[in-house]
């Protein structure tokens, strides 16, 4: 499975297909506190 195959949702119940964004430059940020990868 490829980064543009997720979903995600977003705010308000909406859902935001990753494959919406092929072709445009996406930083993804960890912004989860109990991952190692947090600075």
């Amino acid at each position: 499975m490829g980064f543009y195959d997720y979903s995600v949702p977003a705010p308000k119940g909406a859902v935001v297909n990753m494959s919406d964004f092929e072709g445009k430059v996406v930083m993804v940020v960890n912004t989860a506190t109990g991952c190692g990868f947090t600075p």
